[in-house]
């Protein structure tokens, strides 16, 4: 059977990934053992704009399609079986996973093309942290990474600038990750450190020179330090308010407020959205964006992973550099605005972590963390013998 694909490449040498698409061989794992949560689409779209005008009880969570988001971005796991190394389905999830895998080829199938591309370039490397480089958790206060993959983290820093990008507090993620190598940015990129550089202090509002654990020299770039008091409000209502809920959780993410309800029945799915709504239609400044089973309470301003990565290759002195490749890998929607930058900017793509097909706007594909560990480990590998 001739599988193609029409998906179009959006970083250099498109024949090479056009050629590779077509061939399953090339972008299938080269081991997996899997438990895909949903063959659904990935649905995307822009962050849900707060209504000020309460409808009814739960009507209005319904109406404005809350609760569709929520399940949507939340679908039930589904454990199915897949031979790739035969080609064989055995259902039609399955099916659907290896036609996806043609448009989303393995990075690990597709390695030696990755390096093609890198030859000759000054690599970037921009991580998420849960779902990416831990996995994802009942209690989000222990989604620890492994010590294999803490020391993969480590190896890769050595060879190519790396940062972690995650919509936990830049303290939370920097405690999880353990590494001072490192450049972190947390709530979703409003919390950066990144290397000192005096046109990124005159250049960026709110933008302060500080120091690192390590006591040295950094640029803190805060975007919504305003909104600090009434992010810090918000958390202490939801907190009260979800209290009789059971299994929700309020996560203090400093410039962002997570409403977990990975615990909580999905009967209870509404009662949940229903309390955030009665707070949040209080607050237009603030935002609500949805995650997997997390409601994400942020500020109204116009800043995401995509405009973080943007910071981090300007602070590194990559963002005017046209011999750069920016990888960036992430499992979930906010790491979307980074995919999209990369392929807009033709500087890089992004890595889709995923064992379901989903739309996006990554090149590439991982299926879960020890998938991630092990193209980590191949680009240590790969740059430690490479004479290029």
């Amino acid at each position: 059977m001739d599988l193609k694909t029409n998906h179009t490449p959006r970083i250099a040498d498109t024949a090479t990934l056009t050629r590779t698409r077509s061939r399953l061989g090339a972008g299938a794992p080269s081991s997996l053992s899997c438990s895909p949560t949903n063959t659904s689409t990935f649905l995307h779209g822009p962050s849900l704009t707060i209504p000020r005008k309460k409808i009814g009880i739960l009507d209005d969570v319904r109406s404005n399609g809350w609760l569709d988001a929520m399940r949507s971005s939340s679908p039930t796991h589904k454990k199915i079986s897949m031979d790739i190394g035969h080609g064989v389905a055995s259902s039609e999830a399955d099916a659907a996973y290896l036609t996806w895998l043609l448009e989303f080829p393995s990075a690990i199938g597709a390695f030696e093309q990755i390096t093609n591309l890198a030859k000759g370039k000054k690599i970037a490397l921009f991580l998420d942290y849960d779902g990416t480089l831990s996995p994802i958790v009942d209690n989000p206060e222990r989604a620890f990474m492994s010590e294999n993959m803490r020391a993969a983290v480590k190896n890769v820093a050595e060879y190519f600038p790396t940062a972690i990008i995650s919509g936990r507090s830049r303290e939370k993620v920097h405690e999880f990750v353990g590494l001072t190598d490192l450049h972190y940015a947390g709530s979703h990129g409003m919390d950066i450190i990144g290397p000192l550089r005096q046109s990124i202090s005159d250049n960026h509002p709110n933008c302060i020179r500080s120091t690192d654990k390590k006591g040295k020299e950094v640029n803190l770039f805060q975007p919504a330090a305003e909104f600090l008091p009434m992010i810090d409000e918000v958390r202490k209502l939801l907190t009260e308010s979800t209290k009789d809920i059971k299994g929700a959780k309020i996560e203090n993410n400093k410039f962002c407020v997570s409403v977990h309800y990975r615990n909580v029945e999905e009967e209870s799915w509404d009662l949940v959205a229903q309390r955030v709504f009665d707070i949040m239609k209080d607050y237009p400044h603030l935002r609500l964006t949805h995650g997997r089973k997390v409601l994400e309470v942020r500020p109204v301003i116009d800043w995401d992973k995509g405009k973080a990565v943007t910071f981090l290759l300007e602070s590194l002195g990559l963002n005017d550099d046209d011999d750069v490749l920016a990888i960036y890998i992430g499992d979930d929607r906010t790491d979307e605005d980074a995919f999209k930058v990369l392929s807009e900017v033709n500087k890089g793509f992004g890595i889709l972590v995923s064992s379901a097909p989903k739309e996006s706007n990554a090149v590439y594909s991982l299926c879960d963390p020890s998938e991630v560990m092990e193209f980590l480990k191949s680009l240590v590998v790969w740059k430690s013998s490479s004479t290029v």
